[in-house]
């Protein structure tokens, strides 16, 4: 009787293990708000990592967190790192693209808890009198990552905060 509960479980391992080697190969986590204000008014909100902490979701969850600035001191070379407790993480991100008042693309080096290199974008497009504002993230899904997306669901997680994040980001600039 025991052997045949062993190979159950066995069998079930097996194929959520197999399940989650069939998952997508990247993922993607966007959300998108409109904001009453051109886009001249909210791109240097993006552009400058130090505004970041004004408006980011992620820097409420560990007001500790040490952080270190450098290269330029916006737009392409700025770059900032973090360390904060087990919610935040560790890691680095750099501006790699900016379009002045359209888009700001980011490499993201995250250290801790897991290590992964993702691209985080922001998109800003004009719409009357308003800005619609996108800020996706974007990459590689390891094997790793494809079995914790099955357990928890990183556009829940990750599109939270980003809904969080666009909030603060249009309190800001409708101000």
């Amino acid at each position: 009787m025991l052997k045949l509960i062993a190979l159950g479980v066995i069998v079930m391992l097996g194929a959520f293990l197999i399940y989650a080697a069939s998952r997508p190969d990247s993922f993607r986590v966007q959300r998108s708000v409109r904001i009453k204000a051109p886009p001249e008014r909210i791109f240097p909100l993006i552009n400058d990592l130090r505004s970041m902490q004004i408006w980011s979701a992620w820097e409420k969850m560990d007001p500790g967190m040490k952080r270190t600035y450098s290269g330029a001191a916006s737009g392409p070379g700025a770059a900032y790192a973090w360390a904060g407790n087990n919610r935040i993480g560790e890691g680095r991100m750099e501006i790699v693209e900016s379009a002045p008042a359209s888009k700001v693309t980011l490499r993201m080096n995250f250290i801790k808890p897991f290590a992964a290199v993702n691209t985080l974008e922001f998109t800003l497009q004009a719409d009357g009198d308003s800005t619609r504002v996108t800020e996706a993230i974007f990459g590689p899904s390891p094997f790793i990552s494809k079995v914790m997306s099955i357990l928890c669901r990183a556009d829940t997680m990750i599109g939270g905060k980003f809904d969080e994040s666009l909030a603060g980001l249009k309190a800001i600039a409708e101000r």
